[in-house]
């Protein structure tokens, strides 16, 4: 129970988040002498990374947006139209990523989660390892975790 002297608020703050975000961060590099060691470096930042495909008129065929730190590529989403599905545009995609996190920015692995009902045959065809498996998460769902070193 939380005393009188302080005052729980539960509304959306992105300049709170922010902090939290980099407190957390202060605190676990001073606590990590792998994180301390990442100091200075190009990997201490955590950086946005984004692959598109653009059907013949412009149009959004698929993307990828994740971002890279610590030497890791993590897939946050990868997505293709269902009109473009079954070409390699998903393949393309990651691949692509994996080459600019590897090349780029000195990535050495790189993991996604993914839900039962989207993809975890996909990763594992294109070299991933599940490592990590949360049943009922949603309730009748099965999240996997997915890892592949980048070679």
């Amino acid at each position: 129970m939380v005393s009188r002297m302080f005052r729980l608020v539960t509304e959306v703050d992105k300049a709170r988040r922010d902090l939290l975000r980099s407190r957390l961060r202060e605190t676990n590099t001073a606590a990590s002498s792998v994180l301390r060691a990442l100091r200075g470096t190009p990997h201490e930042r955590e950086c946005p990374l984004h692959v598109w495909v653009l059907d013949g008129a412009g149009a959004l065929a698929g993307g990828l947006v994740g971002h890279t730190w610590a030497a890791w590529l993590h897939v946050t989403y990868l997505w293709v139209d269902g009109r473009h599905r079954g070409v390699g545009l998903g393949s393309a995609l990651l691949a692509e990523a994996e080459r600019g996190a590897r090349g780029e920015r000195g990535c050495t692995a790189s993991r996604v989660e993914t839900w039962d009902f989207q993809a975890p045959d996909f990763y594992v065809k294109q070299g991933y390892e599940v490592v990590g498996v949360i049943p009922d998460y949603p309730p009748g769902i099965t999240e996997y975790t997915l890892v592949k070193r980048l070679g």
